[in-house]
């Protein structure tokens, strides 16, 4: 089904100054609509464009790497991205770097480190939150193929950028409890437990409308899924999964009002100040929620699947998720594939190619070899990457 806005897409990408990039002019012209693949060898700088694209969105983007190391060695100023996106239809003009200026000394500026800068149409004013409003990203990476073993903090941010494309304000959620969170833990810290109550309590109330906000729409976005990816045929090349998201304010929204929630929130956090304050960290919260999947048709948790079915599994549900929006309305993401043939069977990637074709908003793939590719007889525009530089290997 046609979500009825037509995604994005990148008609132009200028990059300065990023990873192995000291400069990069990249047309892919208004029109094209044609899924995007970059080919070339390991280190050629094929994910070190795809890890641009991703910083189109809040966040670290696809490597999770603090803003500082994205510049490339020895350049003479900090990194910056700019697109000439389309979205919706709409040409948008898009752009985000390193703030060439230094935080004062002594202040909390300096304390968060190095800022990320974001222009939108021109406006210079807006956060990298404000992304999220215009430009929605999923990504599949090698490092995720473990997903599902790894600990808990990589689920959440893999689900939570798909909970961000359907709830924009999810991240301003996550970034104003995050804050307030430190705060409190730098109070709990200095002063411990026997801080002003007043202060502490104003913490825990910023703290807890965030937090019952993101769970909430956690829940909602992982009972959209879990129809999504229900509602798949059995048989299909990619298997079906069960998710489900655990911690407990998600637990307690499943019984109890969001204003019930949020005061037993605020209630727990008075009663856990002496033990956090111990341990330096606040103990309890969405920041610990964790999502699990299950294998549906094998009744079978994905960490004990093998690494095919896990590969698959993690396709299958982005795939759900385009379907997701379609039901929805909502802006169908812009898809980054990293190496996305690996530990995928010829089959597995034809029908992956036959949907990612089918799809609104631009996709990016990359591999070593664009054979597996051509060989499924899906079009699409191939560029040949190698040491910083990129080309066109045919029209």
């Amino acid at each position: 089904m046609a979500s009825g806005r037509s995604g994005v897409r990148i008609a132009r990408l200028k990059l300065a100054h990023f990873r192995s990039y000291a400069r990069l002019d990249l047309d892919i012209g208004a029109a094209e609509r044609r899924p995007i693949l970059l080919v070339g060898p390991n280190g050629a700088g094929k994910t070190n464009l795809l890890e641009a694209l991703s910083f189109f969105a809040p966040g670290r983007g696809l490597r999770g790497a603090r803003l500082e190391e994205v510049t490339k060695i020895g350049a003479p100023a900090p990194w910056a991205v700019h697109a000439e996106a389309i979205v919706d239809g709409v040409p948008l003009a898009i752009g985000t770097g390193l703030d060439a200026a230094q935080p004062v000394p002594g202040t909390d500026d300096e304390a968060a480190g190095p800022r990320r800068v974001v222009r939108i149409a021109g406006d210079g004013k807006a956060g990298p939150q404000a992304l999220a409003r215009h430009v929605t990203l999923l990504w599949l990476t090698p490092a995720m193929d473990g997903l599902f073993r790894d600990g808990a903090g990589a689920r959440r941010r893999f689900f939570d950028r798909i909970v961000l494309t359907l709830h924009p304000d999810h991240g301003r959620h996550l970034s104003a409890f995050e804050s307030a969170m430190r705060e409190r833990n730098r109070l709990l810290a200095e002063r411990g437990a026997g801080a002003d109550p007043a202060w502490l309590g104003a913490l825990e109330g910023r703290m807890a409308e965030q937090a019952v906000a993101i769970a909430a729409a956690r829940r909602e976005t992982v009972a959209h899924l879990d129809a999504a990816t229900g509602g798949l045929a059995t048989g299909t090349a990619f298997p079906r999964a069960v998710v489900t998201v655990k911690g407990w304010l998600e637990e307690m929204l499943a019984a109890a009002s969001a204003l019930e929630t949020e005061e037993a929130y605020c209630a727990r956090l008075a009663a856990e100040r002496a033990r956090d304050a111990a341990s330096g960290r606040t103990e309890s919260g969405p920041h610990r929620s964790d999502f699990t999947v299950l294998h549906r048709d094998k009744e079978m948790p994905a960490a004990l699947c093998s690494s095919g079915e896990q590969k698959a599994l993690l396709v299958g549900l982005v795939l759900a998720h385009a379907a997701l929006v379609g039901t929805l309305g909502s802006r169908p993401p812009m898809l980054l594939l990293d190496e996305i043939a690996a530990h995928l069977d010829a089959d597995r990637l034809a029908a992956l190619l036959a949907h990612v074709a089918a799809l609104e908003s631009q996709v990016w793939m990359s591999g070593t070899d664009a054979g597996p590719f051509r060989a499924q007889g899906v079009d699409v525009r191939a560029f040949g990457v190698a040491e910083g530089r990129i080309a066109p290997l045919d029209s």
